[in-house]
C-alpha cells in the first residue's frame, strides 16, 4: 500500500537566512524538521538584497534543508530614508540600538507608529501575496499556510489568503502585538492605535489556529477576546536544536564567568545584580568573578556596569553567528538572562532561555517571580527568578555560585530535564496542528 503523500505547508516569514538574530530561528528550525513528520514546506520570504535585517548570520544558510523550495520576493520599505535621515541602521526590537532618542528619532517613531500600521515592513505584503497567487494559478495546492510574526503585518497576508482562497491558516505570533513592551514608544494617535488593535482582532478572530510562545500570551489574547474558544490558541514555545549542542561543555577553570547572550538594555533592570556581583567580588578576592556580554548592549547599561566598578571584569563581544553564540554558552560557568521590567512581562519567554537550558548551566534570571520564565526554570531545575529589587536574594545567588565554584569550577547541572523543548519535539507538535 503506497504511503500517504506529505502534507504541504506554505510558510510565510520575513526573517529567513541570511538574516540573523532570534527572530529567524523559529521558522528555520520548524522547516528543518518538518520533513521528518510528513510535512513538505514551501517558504515565501523576502529577497535579502532588499530586506532590512537588524543583523546578518550567513552561517544559518547551512541549516536550510537541501531541496527546500524558497520563493524570494522584492519588498518596498522606508528604511533607506530612515538611514539617510538618522545615519543609523533600522531600529532593533525595543529600540535597543538607539540609545536615548533625540527629537528626530522621536519624530520618526511617531511617523512609524501612525503612518506604517501595523509596521513599516507592510510594503512586503503585496509582493508576497503576488508570489503565492502565482503558485496557486499554476495549480499548486497547500493543506495549510503558516504566517510567522513579527513583523505582525505578515499576519495580514494569511488573512488575505484565507479570505480569497479559503486556505487553512495558522497564525504564529512569536511576540504580543499591541501589548509588546515598547509599544508606547511608538506614540500612536487614538486612531492609529484603534486601527492596529482592529488588525490584531481580525487576525486572532479569523485564523483557524493561533500559535503563541508562552501561556501568559495565550491568557492575554483570550482576555482581550473572551468569546473566542480557548482551543484555537496553542502554546508552542521556542526551543533548542539538539544538533547545535553536540560539542562538549568547557567551563573555565581560571574564573567564575557569568555570560549573557543577545540584546540587553537598561529596561532589563539588572542594576541590583551588578551591585551584588561587585559586592561578592570584593568579599571573595580569591574567586575571579567575570561578566561576559555577547551581542547588543545599550549605552545606558554599559554606564551601569561602569558605575558598579565592574568594567575591568567585563568583556563585551559584538554580535556573532549563532554557532559561535552557542560556544559562548558552553564556555560559561553560569548564564545570565533578564526579563524587561515593563508592564505585562509575565509572559515574556525569550527564545534564548531554551538554549540556556540546553547548555545545562545554572541560570541567574532577573525578573518577576511566578512568570512563565520563572516557572520554566524551576520546572527544569535550572534556577528561579530573582525579583528586580531583591538585593539580598541576588547576593545569596552569587554567593552560592562562589561556594560551588570553590569546590569544583565545573558548575554544570547534574540532570537534564528539558528534552520536551527540543526543536524536533516541538515541530512534531506543529505537524499535528497542520494535520488537524
Amino acid at each position: 500500500m503506497p504511503s500517504p503523500r506529505p502534507l504541504r505547508l506554505l510558510v510565510i516569514t520575513y526573517y529567513w537566512p541570511p538574516s540573523g538574530g532570534a527572530g529567524v530561528q523559529r521558522c528555520l528550525k520548524f522547516v528543518k524538521h518538518l520533513g521528518h513528520f510528513g510535512v513538505e514546506p514551501t517558504v515565501i520570504t523576502v529577497d535579502p538584497a532588499q530586506a532590512t535585517y537588524p543583523v546578518l548570520d550567513e552561517s544559518l544558510l547551512a541549516e536550510v534543508p537541501a531541496g527546500l523550495r524558497i520563493v524570494r520576493t522584492p519588498t518596498t520599505e522606508p528604511f533607506e530614508s530612515y538611514k539617510k535621515l538618522t545615519g543609523r541602521a533600522a531600529p532593533h526590537g525595543g529600540f535597543a540600538n538607539e540609545g536615548k532618542p533625540g527629537l528626530l528619532q522621536k519624530a520618526l517613531r511617531f511617523v512609524r507608529g501612525n503612518f506604517f500600521i501595523p509596521d513599516p515592513r507592510r510594503g512586503w505584503n503585496h509582493h508576497a501575496l503576488a508570489a503565492v497567487q502565482q503558485l496557486l494559478a499554476a495549480g499548486e495546492t497547500f493543506d495549510a499556510v503558516l504566517t510567522s510574526s513579527p513583523p505582525h503585518s505578515t499576519q495580514l497576508i494569511g488573512l488575505a489568503l484565507q479570505k480569497r482562497h479559503g486556505l487553512r491558516w495558522l497564525a504564529d505570533l512569536r511576540d504580543p502585538w499591541t501589548d509588546i513592551y515598547y509599544y508606547k514608544g511608538l506614540h500612536h494617535t487614538p486612531l492609529a492605535a484603534w486601527l492596529d488593535a482592529e488588525y490584531e482582532r481580525r487576525v486572532l478572530t479569523h485564523a483557524d489556529a493561533v500559535l503563541v510562545t508562552s501561556p501568559e500570551t495565550k491568557r492575554l489574547f483570550l482576555a482581550k477576546l473572551p468569546d473566542l474558544p480557548s482551543s484555537k490558541f496553542h502554546v508552542l514555545p521556542n526551543g533548542y536544536d539538539e544538533s547545535d549542542f553536540r560539542q562538549p561543555s568547557q567551563p573555565p577553570t581560571d574564573c567564575l564567568r557569568i555570560t549573557h547572550t543577545g540584546t540587553i538594555t537598561e529596561l532589563y533592570h539588572i542594576g541590583r545584580l551588578l551591585e551584588a556581583v561587585a559586592h561578592c567580588a570584593a568579599l571573595h578576592p580569591d574567586v575571579p568573578l567575570r561578566l561576559r556580554f555577547v551581542g547588543q548592549v545599550s549605552a545606558g547599561l554599559r554606564e551601569q556596569i561602569e558605575r558598579a566598578g565592574l568594567l575591568p571584569a567585563t568583556e563585551f563581544i559584538d554580535f556573532v553567528p549563532h554557532d559561535e553564540s552557542v560556544n559562548y554558552l558552553l564556555s560559561a560557568s553560569a548564564l545570565l538572562m533578564a526579563i524587561p521590567d515593563v508592564p505585562r512581562n509575565f509572559g515574556i519567554l525569550p527564545g534564548k532561555i531554551f538554549e540556556y537550558l540546553a547548555a545545562n548551566k545554572p541560570i541567574l534570571c532577573i525578573g518577576p517571580s511566578g512568570s512563565d520564565a520563572d516557572n520554566l526554570l524551576q520546572e527544569c531545575a535550572a534556577g528561579h527568578a530573582l525579583p528586580y529589587e531583591d538585593s539580598a536574594l541576588m547576593r545569596e545567588a552569587v554567593e552560592s555560585l562562589i561556594r560551588q565554584w570553590r569546590l569544583n569550577p565545573n558548575l554544570d547541572l547534574p540532570a537534564v530535564s528539558h528534552k520536551r523543548y527540543s526543536r524536533a519535539a516541538l515541530t512534531q507538535r506543529l505537524a499535528a496542528l497542520v494535520r488537524a
